[in-house]
């Protein structure tokens, strides 16, 4: 393989230089990976012949293989390289990959997918918050909700207080194990917005959608909880197959 773009040399305050190169070979060939540019099975090139056509040091893109290999994207074997790896390794929760995922335009059936798994985890996380939440719990998605108010989810303020209700609302579960869901959670709900306003703005305000849920978590009402959450999951996922129909 040979067509990863030379790492940018652009300047970042308080990033190390060599921190910036292997980030963006990784991010560059991970958008290829998850994109279907690079297929499973293919090899990548060797790093000696890597390095020298990137113009980067072999430290540099050696980092670059075990960030994608930690994320399961790639696996290194001695004598057979580098490898992408079958679709069925990829951490596809981990931030950065969704990241990749939503840069260009993602596969229908994996978006899809995503929603799917958001409609299996969040309206049973918010079924548990309502029974388990605490009140200081409770104050920290009102705030959310007032930050997703005051500065909309066409800026990254916005974007943040949507992050913070729904890393709330699972933390309010209480549920260790639906506690370790919450960045990638907040990665797909964040993703998902960028992408839904790319081409145009947002189709219509989800505040209404996120203030149900909250009502119903405020109230202890653990049904209608569940509903509330099903019910934004769904008007979220209908929001983003807009977003992809052509001339929007």
């Amino acid at each position: 393989m040979s067509n990863v773009r030379k790492a940018s040399s652009a300047s970042e305050p308080n990033r190390p230089r060599a921190l910036r190169i292997h980030g963006t070979i990784a991010r560059d060939i991970g958008i290829r990976i998850v994109s279907g540019r690079y297929r499973p099975g293919e090899t990548l090139n060797g790093e000696v012949a890597a390095a020298d056509e990137l113009n980067v040091s072999r430290t540099a893109y050696r980092e670059a293989v075990r960030i994608l290999s930690a994320k399961g994207l790639v696996e290194s074997r001695p004598k057979t390289g580098t490898r992408i790896s079958e679709q069925s390794k990829w951490h596809l929760l981990d931030p950065d990959i969704l990241s990749w995922i939503f840069e260009h335009e993602p596969d229908d059936a994996l978006v899809a997918s995503l929603f799917e798994l958001r409609k299996i985890v969040e309206p049973q996380a918010a079924m548990l918050a309502a029974q388990r939440r605490s009140d200081a719990q409770i104050e920290r998605m009102a705030r959310a909700l007032d930050g997703m108010a005051e500065h909309t989810l066409t800026t990254e303020a916005g974007r943040m207080a949507d992050q913070d209700f729904h890393a709330t609302l699972l933390e309010a579960a209480a549920n260790p194990f639906l506690t370790t869901l919450t960045s990638g959670v907040g990665a797909a709900v964040s993703w998902t917005t960028l992408f839904k306003q790319r081409h145009n703005p947002l189709p219509r305000d989800p505040l209404p959608d996120h203030r149900a849920v909250f009502d119903a978590v405020a109230a202890s009402d653990a049904e209608g909880a569940h509903q509330a959450m099903a019910d934004l999951v769904d008007m979220a996922f209908a929001d983003t197959k807009e977003a992809r129909k052509p001339g929007r």
